[in-house]
């Protein structure tokens, strides 16, 4: 049914350009009969939407992979320095949360630990909507912000690091075996808002699978079983995706680019001192506006980045742009 629905909308977005295009051009030749500019330039306009929109299209059936229509839990990391890597880290949230909320895909938090002063140390949030590990997988790895630090009292330019992870959420049809014995439970008290409870439950889950050294937490809920059974569904979605990597020349160098979070393995970077840029490393892809991709305008590094990976020109992004 999923499929069918998939492709439902597929067919259904065609057929909307085909009769956007007949319509507009129809506008256009009554609007040339009539010597009606205005007519005119407003077809032209929604014809040049159009073209954006079947050039977004085809990004999208770029999108195949096993697993690309899947939701995906995204991790954020923050890196050595402190209060100000630790911002930045929290920066990065709301920047992929805004972007799922631009495409009208719903976003959980899965686990959260603040940082001292400011920020998060590390965040995992599960992004729900069609099509969101296939969107969002290209944003694993390393990314680095540059600006004078609003916590250093000199003003003084510094440059900070965070890590994204991107894996799906595994269908129930996968069938994963986890043996007990390769598992190491913690329980802890969660963090956070949540009242009296938090203080005085050991509810929150923390799972090591000690044969890959893959490590998950969740500390949603308030019950230790809900918890353990999220914790274990983000565990199989963990292998499944590390099982991916080795089938995916491509996975096997975003997960190398993971090994530090710091200089030489970013992927991205995001200048807002002493001028303002953001450019990815891998597509060569740039923007003017660092301001209006952390409000989550994130689909251009996006389709260049995908249309990268599976080996498609990225001028044809370019060109849709």
């Amino acid at each position: 049914m999923r499929e069918r629905d998939e492709l439902d909308v597929a067919v259904k977005a065609v057929h909307e350009l085909e009769s956007g295009v007949r319509d507009n051009l129809e506008l256009i030749e009554m609007g040339e009969a009539e010597g009606d500019a205005e007519v005119v330039k407003e077809a032209e306009e929604a014809i040049f939407e159009l073209r954006l929109s079947a050039r977004r299209r085809q990004i999208e059936t770029l999108l195949s992979g096993e697993v690309d229509a899947n939701d995906c839990y995204v991790e954020i990391h923050s890196g050595a320095g402190g209060t100000e890597s630790q911002d930045w880290a929290n920066m990065l949230l709301r920047m992929y949360t805004r972007w799922a909320e631009r495409r009208k895909m719903k976003v959980e938090t899965i686990e959260m630990h603040d940082g001292e002063e400011a920020g998060i140390k590390s965040a995992t949030i599960l992004v729900k909507g069609h099509n969101a590990y296939g969107w969002l997988k290209t944003e694993s790895g390393v990314h680095r912000l540059v600006r004078i630090s609003p916590y250093d009292s000199a003003a003084r330019r510094h440059t900070s690091f965070s890590s994204v992870w991107v894996y799906p959420v595994v269908d129930d049809s996968i069938d994963i075996e986890i043996r007990e014995s390769d598992l190491k439970v913690d329980t802890y008290r969660a963090s956070g808002a949540g009242g009296q409870h938090v203080n005085t439950t050991d509810s929150a889950i923390r799972i090591t699978h000690v044969p890959s050294g893959i490590i998950v937490a969740c500390q949603a809920e308030r019950s230790q079983h809900k918890n353990r059974a999220t914790a274990m569904n983000m565990l199989k979605a963990r292998l499944y995706e590390a099982e991916l990597q080795k089938r995916e020349e491509a996975a096997n160098a975003q997960a190398a680019s993971k090994t530090e979070i710091g200089w030489g393995h970013q992927i991205r970077s995001y200048v807002l001192q002493p001028y303002q840029m953001v450019k990815d490393l891998r597509t060569s892809v740039e923007s003017g506006q660092p301001s209006v991709v952390l409000d989550g305008d994130l689909d251009e590094f996006m389709e260049a980045a995908l249309a990268q990976r599976v080996g498609v020109a990225t001028d044809v992004v370019a060109e849709g742009k």
